[in-house]
């Protein structure tokens, strides 16, 4: 917990913190401030689920965890080419995980913030009855479909530096975009950029009023469909975290 509060203490003159509740509160304004000039009809929510679920993790995740990543690793190089950290007379170990726990907190925090704040202002302000757990339930299962982006980019942040971690991320928006479409259909299952987006939509199948057949809820597929992305998903992620942690331990910085 200190090396973690450690960590945290090294953002505070970075864009980091900055970046973990702005873009939240303008997206979620944003979103509710368009859905609140529009025509309310029975199938409202449903786009509206789409929409907002569509956009934040087929691009603001995948670009948005290039960017905090390559600008956290950044402040290190720095820091005398990496000396303070390698210098360190903490474990390697620690020392890595501090810095994944740093970029899952911004990652957690901004997704649930933009959601929670998007779903009370639709509530509050624009007056529309939304299914919140669902909508919950999506934010969730996209931090479980971003955790191996999360392992990918803080590795290649510090074997390749901050250009390489949001070219990366832009090149990510493209794949998740193109991943949302029917060319995703029989592929995303093995594609990690597409996790993010696809295992929300599998929650937006729960909303009422969806026009799907009832036999696919029924005969448990979507459930089937969202647990083949997250075994995926885990297995990847646990050996991008192991994967990188091994090379960490011997990395000696770049030149």
């Amino acid at each position: 917990m200190r090396l973690f509060a450690a960590e945290w203490m090294k953002t505070k003159r970075t864009p980091i913190r900055w970046l973990a509740w702005l873009p939240p509160l303008i997206f979620a304004a944003l979103f509710t401030w368009y859905v609140s000039r529009q025509t309310i009809t029975i199938d409202r929510q449903i786009s509206i689920f789409q929409a907002f679920f569509e956009v934040w993790t087929a691009v603001v995740i995948p670009f948005g965890i290039g960017v905090v990543s390559g600008i956290m690793i950044h402040q290190e190089e720095l820091a005398g080419s990496f000396g303070g950290l390698l210098g360190s007379k903490r474990p390697r170990r620690d020392l890595y995980m501090g810095k994944f726990a740093v970029l899952l907190l911004v990652t957690l925090a901004s997704t649930m913030l933009a959601t929670i704040l998007f779903v009370a202002g639709l509530a509050g302000i624009a007056a529309i009855h939304i299914s919140w757990p669902i909508f919950i339930a999506a934010a969730l299962l996209a931090m479980a479909g971003t955790l191996p982006l999360l392992a990918f980019h803080l590795w290649i942040s510090f074997a390749k530096g901050m250009g390489a971690s949001i070219g990366i991320g832009g090149v990510g928006v493209l794949i998740a975009a193109l991943m949302a479409t029917n060319l995703g259909n029989t592929i995303w299952q093995f594609v990690p950029w597409a996790w993010p987006v696809r295992l929300t939509g599998l929650a937006g199948a729960y909303l009422p009023g969806i026009k799907i057949p009832s036999q696919m809820i029924a005969s448990g597929f979507v459930i089937n469909q969202g647990m083949k992305g997250l075994v995926l998903a885990a297995i990847c992620f646990v050996l991008l975290l192991v994967g990188g942690l091994a090379w960490f331990n011997t990395w000696e910085g770049r030149k």
